[in-house]
């Protein structure tokens, strides 16, 4: 008999929880703007994060119920926007045009391996040991962990070191995430050199662990017509907002760290 008022009472106590939050659900119910679900579906569904937001659909609905630009989707381009914008009765605006580059040339004719290297296949795993296998620790590790985050087949690890091609490219942003080492960087798309090089050491230690790391040497820096080129850190860095494309640096520079960005 107990038994069953155990379960009488249960029974009751659930159903009058189920009723509660079914009163709930609807007293509290907010109607969405179906305008977000359509700007959730022009967006591309990459959810990389090159807008600034969560993903696509958090950015949809900033675009709604916060008034954020349209032009944010870096993978989604022009098109996107201009579709976007159409949706909610504004002007489009440019869209930045941006693309992933490697900045190392560590590939095996240029470095080599301080150990043999057995664990998990996976950038990441073999950085935790002694800052990776290669001889330069600044370098690409060349296990593929931004090949698996891209999703759109735009990068491929050749020689040992990543490459991206620009033509796929989206400019997302998921490669960049992914590297332990923080070489991969997304620029504006130009025509403007770029230094393939992120060692920090000495230009004698940069020389041993890679034959085409920056050594620091300030050539570059004294050649620019418009300064747009430091050296910090034992490594040169071009500033594109200076930078007029002129590729001097890339005639100097004694060790060809500077040059165009390299597809795969």
């Amino acid at each position: 008999m107990d038994i069953v008022i155990a379960v009488i009472l249960v029974t009751v106590v659930g159903i009058l929880g189920a009723a509660i939050l079914v009163v709930a659900a609807q007293f509290m119910h907010v109607d969405e703007d179906e305008r977000i679900g359509e700007l959730t579906g022009i967006l591309p569904g990459a959810n990389c994060g090159a807008c600034g937001y969560a993903g696509c659909a958090d950015y949809a609905k900033a675009m709604v119920e916060a008034g954020a630009p349209v032009n944010k989707c870096v993978p989604g381009g022009k098109n996107t926007a201009d579709a976007a914008a159409k949706v909610l009765g504004v002007e489009a605006g440019d869209v930045a045009v941006k693309k992933a580059v490697v900045i190392c040339q560590g590939s095996y004719e240029h470095t080599s391996d301080k150990y043999e290297y057995e664990g998990i296949q996976s950038c990441a795993a073999c950085n935790a040991l002694y800052n990776g296998r290669a001889a330069c620790r600044f370098g690409c590790l060349g296990y593929g962990d931004c090949v698996r985050e891209c999703k759109f087949d735009a990068i491929a690890v050749d020689n040992g070191v990543a490459r991206v091609n620009p033509e796929a490219c989206t400019g997302c942003g998921a490669c960049a995430a992914a590297c332990p080492n923080n070489i991969i960087k997304v620029l504006p798309e130009s025509e403007k050199p770029v230094v393939l090089c992120a060692n920090k050491e000495r230009g004698a230690l940069t020389r041993k662990g890679c034959d085409a790391g920056c050594i620091g040497c300030m050539k570059c820096a004294k050649t620019c017509p418009v300064d747009a080129i430091t050296v910090k850190d034992n490594v040169a860095t071009i500033d594109h907002e200076k930078c007029i494309g002129c590729r001097e640096c890339v005639n100097v520079c004694p060790v060809s760290a500077i040059t165009l960005p390299k597809a795969f």
